[in-house]
């Protein structure tokens, strides 16, 4: 399924990257468009590191069978993904030197957010 999925992103980035004309990034590599995205992405990455430490001493805590939903590690990282694209957008958007990179980083965020919750509700689709 993963692969699927992977196919099918990598094959839509490349036909997107061609009609928006962007630019291929590294893959795992940070993009900042500015010495600000990096300050903002880095408190964005701290806190999401305290919150995880916390989010664990605080389920641990908690009967096992009924932790806190939004403390719970794979809720707090959609969010950082979510927020953090966001940010890039945003520094994008404002201070890209093409101004259509921006729309491919929106793209991207739209699919794996929808796949991630296509995931989620289904249950991997079934495999779970």
């Amino acid at each position: 399924m993963l692969l699927l999925f992977w196919v099918a992103l990598h094959y839509s980035n490349k036909g997107l990257r061609k009609w928006l004309q962007v630019d291929k990034k590294k893959m795992f590599s940070y993009h900042h468009v500015n010495a600000t995205h990096r300050t903002i992405d880095g408190i964005i990455r701290i806190c999401v590191m305290l919150l995880l430490i916390i989010s664990l001493f605080i389920n641990i805590e908690r009967n096992p069978q009924e932790p806190l939903w939004y403390l719970q590690t794979h809720i707090i990282l959609f969010a950082y993904i979510v927020v953090s694209e966001t940010v890039t957008v945003i520094m994008e958007k404002r201070y890209a030197v093409n101004k259509n990179d921006y729309l491919f980083t929106l793209f991207e965020l739209v699919i794996i957010v929808i796949f991630s919750l296509l995931l989620y509700f289904t249950n991997f689709f079934g495999l779970i």
